[in-house]
């Protein structure tokens, strides 16, 4: 990873976040990435909201020397949270969360908090805010933000990734996938912390049905989805690898040849890696990023969750693009090559400096 920036002050910073087995995992994530930057920075990091029961949250929250704090306004309303934050001493605030009322940015900023929040295409921009930050392929800084003078960051340049990535980041071959001989295609399916709507499973019954050699390096987190899937009978050259949620899943994927993936968050940081991807859209708000990042080239695009379910002709494209991934050497190159280009791994210090630069200096 590459060395921080310095930074002037060990001026405390608070991140408002949530994730739960139905939300997922991916605000938290990519909340814990801003902090890990803010730490290597020298600044104290709050984070207030709920792991939601989640155990491998918590433990991620732990690993990072933080706590997940209860977040006042859950039960007290704004105020409550600008009094919480101000007995923080806290300089500035991230909200991350679409279910977040634009009550609470417009509180903070009232009491002279400085507001940053993440949004994707339109979620997220209800929200009252200094700064906002889309990191989403193709991004453009909306016409009108909630807040006028408002700043917007748009665009891949600004995704923001962990340690955990950006420490992998150049440890994929040159060559992903294109090997002889025997050796049978590794291909990670991945759908998010919790998986809250099936993914995984749909993704393995089309590459049973597809029927050609592959090792699926599939990440599980429900017992009763893991028995179903270790149950199935047989498929000749079909070899399954169920993980519960792993702890480092970027460590996980280098180790693969090729991935399927939820369309969120995930994806960038599959793209830095440097791992020819196919995205699946889950939920309406990744229709967007789905649909841009499939467009333009840079992963495969295997279809829409509901559709997958029941729609022949839906399923019949997906085996097609399933195989494409899995058998097309250039154009696997050509994804590995276009996601490192496009996903350089300095995001998220770019986002930290318009952040921190909304209070640097404040007595």
């Amino acid at each position: 990873m590459a060395a921080p920036q310095s930074t002037p002050a060990d001026e405390p910073v608070v991140i408002r976040t949530d994730c739960s087995p139905q939300m997922g995992v991916g605000h938290l994530l990519r909340s814990l990435a801003l902090a890990e930057e803010l730490q290597h920075r020298g600044h104290r990091v709050h984070l207030l909201g709920s792991t939601g029961g989640l155990d491998w949250a918590a433990g991620q929250v732990a690993a990072r020397g933080l706590t997940m704090t209860p977040a006042a306004d859950l039960a007290g309303g704004p105020a409550a949270l600008v009094d919480q934050v101000s007995r923080l001493g806290a300089a500035g605030i991230d909200l991350d969360g679409y279910h977040l009322s634009a009550d609470l940015g417009a509180a903070l900023r009232a009491a002279g908090v400085p507001v940053m929040t993440m949004v994707d295409d339109t979620f997220g921009l209800h929200q009252h805010a200094d700064l906002y930050v889309d990191q989403n392929l193709d991004a453009v800084v909306a016409d009108r933000l909630p807040v006028p003078g408002a700043r917007m960051l748009a665009g891949l340049d600004h995704v923001v990734l962990r340690d955990q990535v950006l420490d992998r980041r150049g440890l994929v071959p040159d060559q992903a996938l294109d090997h002889g001989g025997d050796r049978t295609p590794r291909l990670l399916v991945v759908f998010g912390g919790t998986d809250a709507y099936g993914g995984a499973e749909v993704v393995i019954g089309l590459l049973r049905e597809l029927a050609r050699p592959v090792r699926v390096v599939a990440v599980v987190s429900r017992s009763e989805v893991a028995d179903r899937l270790a149950g199935l009978p047989p498929v000749p050259g079909v070899e399954l690898e169920l993980h519960p949620v792993v702890d480092d899943l970027p460590g996980l994927a280098v180790g693969c040849d090729a991935a399927v993936s939820a369309a969120g968050s995930s994806v960038w940081e599959l793209l830095c890696l440097g791992i020819p991807t196919g995205v699946v859209c889950v939920v309406d708000n990744q229709l967007a990023g789905y649909r841009r990042t499939t467009d333009t080239g840079v992963a495969v695009a295997i279809g829409e969750l509901d559709r997958l379910r029941d729609d022949p002709v839906a399923r019949e494209e997906a085996r097609g693009e399933l195989a494409v991934l899995l058998g097309d050497r250039p154009r696997r190159r050509q994804l590995q090559q276009a996601g490192r280009r496009l996903v350089d791994g300095r995001g998220r210090r770019r986002v930290v400096d318009a952040f921190t630069g909304l209070f640097a200096g404040r007595s």
